[in-house]
């Protein structure tokens, strides 16, 4: 439990502790000093952020979405109403230029 191996001359001084008052200071002491000795978890350091970071902005060679393109009055409401009716081709369901994914072609999506 704990390495103190008390010699004779220990004992001696524990005892002359006791007789003048002392032993409850001292121990209250060695129990101050060990817990100063007591290591303190240390938190992981963080890592560095890399070359050429900017809080909050977008990471180098991104941005935000650009704004969908103009479309002409009434637009969206008859390319819903093509959608409910079923019409359409599956890249460009509602044919209003936004959702069509050809710039964007993969094996996946064709």
């Amino acid at each position: 439990m704990t390495d103190f191996n008390p010699g004779r001359d220990e004992v001696e001084d524990v005892a002359a502790m006791k007789r003048e008052g002392d032993l409850s200071r001292f121990l209250r002491q060695q129990i101050r000093d060990g817990q100063a000795r007591r290591d303190k978890p240390t938190a992981a350091p963080k890592p560095a952020p890399p070359p050429g970071y900017q809080p909050g902005a977008w990471p180098s060679g991104t941005g935000p979405p650009g704004p969908l393109k103009a479309q002409p009055p009434g637009a969206w409401a008859d390319a819903l109403d093509r959608f409910r009716a079923g019409e359409g081709a599956d890249r460009d369901p509602c044919h209003c230029g936004g959702c069509d994914t050809t710039d964007n072609d993969t094996e996946e999506n064709q």
